[in-house]
């Protein structure tokens, strides 16, 4: 594995290709007012919650259906101009930027859970369908969608960006969870991949290869998932300690030991302190781990008792427990408002948030160090973490108008991905690629890896056309 190289952070060039008239006028008399080029719907599609500044795609198209998807990537095919899916903009990474150009096919209108099979655990949704939708519709059958990555994000970007969140370490992430999807190609056709079945030989794993793919090899317009069983019972608690250390310590030694908690999340002092302030919450102002455990009622006893004693070891106090939803939703405030908290702890920042993941064993190692240098640096930050599976997060809260904060941020951020690379981690364990990460991803994988991915994408999308300048440069 190589070591990052001084420049793999940085942004890379943008080179807007033209969107001709023809285009804008096909478009136009295909979808009416469903395509808009006014500035203000463009702008809307042109920015997520990364801190990168992208001039706005030429039209925005608003896709009901899986053929309205296919007649737009028709119609741009036709022209070479690029396309770019768009959910609900929650993306942290510049996933949905028109980096060259083109034009957002919005598919939020999209939004119809189409099948709900109980007896096989599995539900069909359109893409534009919501995290909290999806799971309000199934919940009168006793099941439910367990992946949550805290934004209310559509089934469409989850899959695209293969995410995760905070119930990973005991449900997995969307990788595990899709079972088929329904994709249209740079060509415009509709394919289907994948079954209702919980397992297959047949050919190639397409699915899989358009889970993460992050809207660069096909554009998914509808996504088979597994569901589960509501847990019998439920128990959530905070624990507060008296470090970072001891924390991450609890974490360690409750993984290793086989404990089969839900969640298992960690809030660092700064962040307790914003969410206190944002949330008008009154939460002990140290780092806490926010835990909940399913189960049987015996089992979810059991498992609290074994946790809370290696905790006790640690130092940890100041338990509280949570059995009720309406309890849970108010502990869970914490860790689910961090963002939104912290980006109004500086009012005008921007957050340039990491996405590390390591294995477990090593997640103190990369941990600490890096709080270390983080708060040799001055700049202002917040600490997050799906801590069970290794995954952490910084947001450097930066002054977007001041380039020495974004070069600090940007080094602290290049530091953290160069430790957990040689710890045998990840650039990014749930975010994806997008814009930010795509020269770690050369460090990460090496370049005959990346050389492999430029082969599909060429075969896949000849022209280039499947949201260009993500992931890796042609």
């Amino acid at each position: 594995m190589n070591a990052p190289t001084a420049l793999s952070h940085l942004v890379p060039e943008f080179h807007p290709r033209a969107v001709p008239q023809a285009l804008l006028d096909a478009l136009a008399a295909r979808f009416g007012a469903r395509c808009s080029t006014a500035m203000a719907v463009r702008e809307q599609h042109g920015r997520d919650e990364s801190s990168f500044e992208v001039p706005p795609p030429a039209a925005v198209v608003f896709a009901e259906s899986t053929q309205d998807v296919a007649d737009a990537v028709a119609l741009a095919a036709k022209h070479d101009v690029p396309v770019i899916p768009f959910g609900v903009g929650s993306s942290l990474e510049g996933h949905l930027l028109a980096v060259q150009g083109g034009i957002s096919i919005d598919v939020s209108r999209m939004n119809k859970v189409l099948s709900v099979n109980a007896d096989d655990l599995t539900v069909t949704v359109q893409a534009g369908v919501l995290r909290k939708q999806l799971n309000e519709e199934v919940k009168s059958t006793g099941l439910f969608f367990p992946i949550d990555p805290g934004a209310d994000a559509s089934i469409g970007g989850m899959t695209a960006t293969r995410a995760s969140g905070t119930n990973a370490v005991r449900y997995g992430t969307m990788r595990e969870n899709v079972l088929a999807l329904e994709v249209v190609t740079a060509s415009g056709e509709v394919i289907r991949t994948g079954t209702r079945a919980k397992k297959s030989s047949a050919g190639y794993d397409l699915t899989r290869l358009m889970v993460g793919s992050e809207g660069t090899l096909g554009i998914v317009t509808e996504i088979t998932l597994r569901l589960y069983p509501i847990p019998e019972a439920i128990s959530a608690a905070i624990c507060s300690f008296p470090s970072i250390e001891a924390a991450v310590r609890t974490v360690i030694q409750v993984i290793q030991l086989g404990v089969p908690i839900a969640r298992v999340e960690l809030i660092d002092v700064n962040t307790v302190r914003m969410v206190n302030a944002h949330s008008k919450l009154g939460l002990r102002e140290e780092p806490m781990l926010l835990m909940e455990f399913h189960g049987s009622p015996s089992g979810v006893k059991e498992q609290a008792e074994v946790v809370q004693e290696i905790a006790a070891e640690f130092g940890g106090n100041a338990f509280e427990w949570a059995t009720t939803p309406e309890e849970r939703t108010r502990l869970w405030t914490a860790r689910h408002n961090a963002y939104f908290a912290a980006i109004q702890s500086r009012p005008g920042c921007r957050a340039i948030s990491t996405d590390t993941c390591v294995p477990i064993s090593r997640l103190a190692d990369c941990l600490l160090d890096s709080v270390a240098e983080a708060d040799e640096s001055k700049l202002p930050y917040f600490l997050v973490g799906h801590v069970g599976d290794g995954n952490f997060h910084f947001g450097y809260l930066l002054d977007p108008n001041d380039p020495k904060e974004r070069e600090v941020a940007e080094e602290l951020n290049h530091k953290l991905v160069a430790r957990a690379l040689s710890l045998g981690g990840t650039c990014t364990g749930e975010h994806g690629v997008g814009l930010h990460k795509m020269g770690f991803l050369v460090d990460e994988a090496g370049a005959g890896a990346v050389d492999m991915m430029r082969t599909i994408k060429r075969a896949l999308d000849p022209k280039n056309i499947l949201n260009p300048g993500k992931i890796f440069s042609l």
